[in-house]
This record gives structure tokens, C-alpha cells and sequence, in this order.
């Protein structure tokens, strides 16, 4: 499943294997809380991301993160949270099978991002996370390493986000 899409010398796109994802929405005061039923301190600044091995939190308004841990650890996050809420108020929703992971590594990433995401990802720093869209699709945006990113696309439009790379990575190659 994580072999590449479509790829050239300067950039590889590919699905990545499936991960446990959560959408996790909890009040600041209470993220220690949250901290510690997923074993990793969440961060507090919108955009921000944490990753400490196969875990991440990914910070994406005021009060909503993007959680993902190993899919072995789906059920052992669920209960941690459901022991939780009976004394801190919070919404964790299970969002595993509603979208897919796409990374696109290489020196061109960035370049090939561009082609349909609006944002400056030059302003994305290494390890954040943004909400956007790519063309018509909402997706949110990690940036691992300065040529590694991930798009978070949503089952149903992962057709038309890899069709839409696979020509434009057919265009860099020919114009790189």
C-alpha cells in the first residue's frame, strides 16, 4: 500500500500505511489531562505539532487537535479518554478510516504542494500542521523535514488529490 504513486529523481508521492487518528477536542485548561491519556504533551499553539515515536498531536484551533498513534493502539487511547471524561469534559472522535495518508518527500515537495495548496509552505515550520485545502479537497498539511510532508485527505477525495499529483509531478519532471 506504501509503494509510490508517481515519483521522478526530485520528489516521490505515495500512500502511506494506515494510522489510529483522532479528532480531539478539549478546553486548553485541560490539556494536561489530554497529555496524559495519549502519553505526549499536546501542544498549545495552533500549528504546532509533537510527534515522540509513533505518536502525534497536531494542534489545529483553540481547541482541537489532530491525535495519531499506532492503529494497535486505538482501543487503549479510547479507554484512556473514555476514563478521563468522567472528570474533564471533552469530544475524542475516531477518524482512522475517514481519511488516508499521502507523503511527498523529495527537494521538490514544497514545488509540488504549491500546485494546488494556497498556502506559504515555506511558513510551516518543521514538525507543524496546518488545515487547507488542496484544490477543492480540505486536507490538513504536516510538515516532517524540510523536504517530507503529509496530506491528511479525506477517503473520498484521495482520487482526485493523487490524480491531480500524478500530473503535476509528470510536469515538474519535465520542466526540472
Amino acid at each position: 500500500m506504501n509503494a509510490p504513486v508517481t515519483s521522478f529523481d526530485a520528489v516521490a508521492v505515495k500512500i502511506l500505511p494506515p494510522v489510529a487518528r483522532f479528532n480531539l477536542r478539549i478546553a486548553s485548561a485541560d490539556l494536561a489531562v489530554a497529555s496524559k491519556a495519549i502519553g505526549l504533551t499536546l501542544p498549545t499553539k495552533i500549528g504546532q505539532g509533537v510527534q515522540n515515536a509513533d505518536r502525534g498531536a497536531y494542534c489545529l484551533g483553540p481547541d482541537e487537535w489532530l491525535l495519531h498513534v499506532a492503529e494497535a493502539d486505538q482501543q487503549a487511547i479510547v479507554a484512556a479518554f473514555d476514563k478521563a471524561r468522567a472528570k474533564t469534559p471533552h469530544s475524542l472522535v475516531v477518524i482512522s478510516d475517514r481519511e488516508m495518508t499521502i507523503g511527498i518527500n523529495g527537494p521538490a515537495a514544497a514545488e509540488l504542494l504549491s500546485v494546488a495548496c494556497p498556502l506559504d509552505l515555506s511558513r510551516i515550520p518543521v514538525g507543524g500542521a496546518k488545515r487547507t485545502v488542496f484544490d477543492y479537497a480540505q486536507v490538513v498539511l504536516i510538515r516532517d523535514s524540510e523536504d517530507a510532508f503529509r496530506l491528511e485527505v479525506w477517503r473520498s477525495f484521495v482520487p482526485h488529490v493523487q490524480g491531480l499529483l500524478q500530473i503535476a509531478t509528470r510536469e515538474l519532471a519535465i520542466g526540472l
